[in-house]
């Protein structure tokens, strides 16, 4: 960390903090619209964690968990600095979309350009600004389109840095996925930095469960890094599956759906997921996992076309899943606990 820490121009001093609001762009009206950027330094060096949500600006589950994150008393004693960015897409988050006014998607325009679209720029004051100067990374992310995510962090595994956060945060499942190109993950890994992407719940709303996994997560990993002491913060007890790959599974015919499988089922191949029925109750098809594994995400809306993607399974042959970790998450998941393990 820098003996001075700036950000948009503005230092800020060991042992402070401080809310910056980064301009991105006028409004037809002339109105500045701005990023804001929470800030805590620590009176002690150490390491810069940024902590971002909302760069699909419908997905407001993460700036629940910001807020929470700056408001606790166990940043009083943190060392390097957090920089906590809640609303990143300020366009999309005002008008509960996913999109930018010119329905483009954020995350396919990183690192941005400063002369390009207002994605590309909106991406370039990101980067500038928090990415580098950050040495880690965390993304908060919520399922779209109807969808719900069970609580899991997506990485690269093949650097070790990345896999000991992605094992300290304490989801129950870790999946090994590819970055996709424009992407924050994929510009943030080109310079060298580890980041994780955490999913969970749904977009425009909130979930307890997911929101206190996230916080316990961040935290997790601040001390895992050295930020935070580790005093006080109990450890997870098992260790999370390890997904290398995942499948979804998509709707055989349109007509209504009915689910018989919930987020974090443990399903094994051929196993019933669901039927879809028409209006009538007249036809009737059953829907299967194709593999085994465990739900990772479900669709929220009943009614689906002929191959929409209704439901989401991390892949794990029976051999690999330690059924302990799967079924206690379940338990801690239907009883809506999230401080018990993870």
């Amino acid at each position: 960390m820098p003996e001075i820490f700036q950000i948009n121009g503005r230092t800020i001093k060991p042992g402070q903090r401080a809310t910056i609001n980064i301009p991105v762009a006028q409004l037809h009206t002339h109105t500045e619209m701005t990023m804001p950027v929470h800030v805590v330094r620590g009176k002690k060096h150490g390491p810069v964690l940024f902590v971002c949500a909302a760069i699909h600006g419908d997905e407001i589950l993460g700036v629940e968990i910001i807020r929470r994150l700056i408001n606790s008393k166990r940043l009083g004693r943190i060392r390097g600095v957090l920089i906590a960015v809640p609303v990143v897409n300020v366009f999309g988050f005002i008008d509960h979309s996913r999109y930018l006014p010119d329905r483009r998607d954020l995350n396919h325009f990183f690192p941005g350009s400063e002369s390009g679209s207002l994605a590309s720029r909106l991406a370039s004051i990101f980067m500038r600004e928090v990415v580098e100067r950050s040495t880690h990374g965390i993304d908060l992310h919520t399922g779209s389109h109807h969808r719900d995510n069970l609580p899991q962090i997506r990485a690269r595994l093949d650097d070790p840095r990345t896999l000991e956060l992605a094992e300290a945060f304490g989801a129950p499942v870790i999946i090994d996925a590819n970055v996709r190109d424009g992407s924050l993950r994929q510009a943030v890994m080109e310079k060298g930095i580890p980041m994780l992407l955490y999913e969970a719940g749904e977009a425009l709303r909130f979930d307890e469960f997911a929101i206190r996994t996230g916080i316990r997560g961040i935290v997790s990993v601040m001390c895992r890094v050295g930020m935070l002491p580790t005093r006080g913060v109990a450890g997870t007890k098992k260790k999370p599956l390890i997904a290398r790959s995942t499948t979804w599974v998509r709707a055989p015919r349109s007509g209504i759906l009915r689910a018989a499988a919930a987020l974090g089922s443990i399903m094994s191949t051929n196993e019933l997921l669901g039927i879809i029925a028409d209006p009538f109750g007249q036809n009737e098809e059953k829907v299967h996992a194709p593999v085994s594994g465990i739900v990772i995400g479900s669709s929220k809306l009943p009614l689906v076309h002929e191959g929409d993607a209704v439901f989401h399974i991390a892949r794990f042959d029976a051999k690999e899943m330690d059924q302990s970790v799967l079924q206690e998450f379940q338990e801690a998941f239907q009883n809506g606990r999230a401080d018990t393990i993870f």
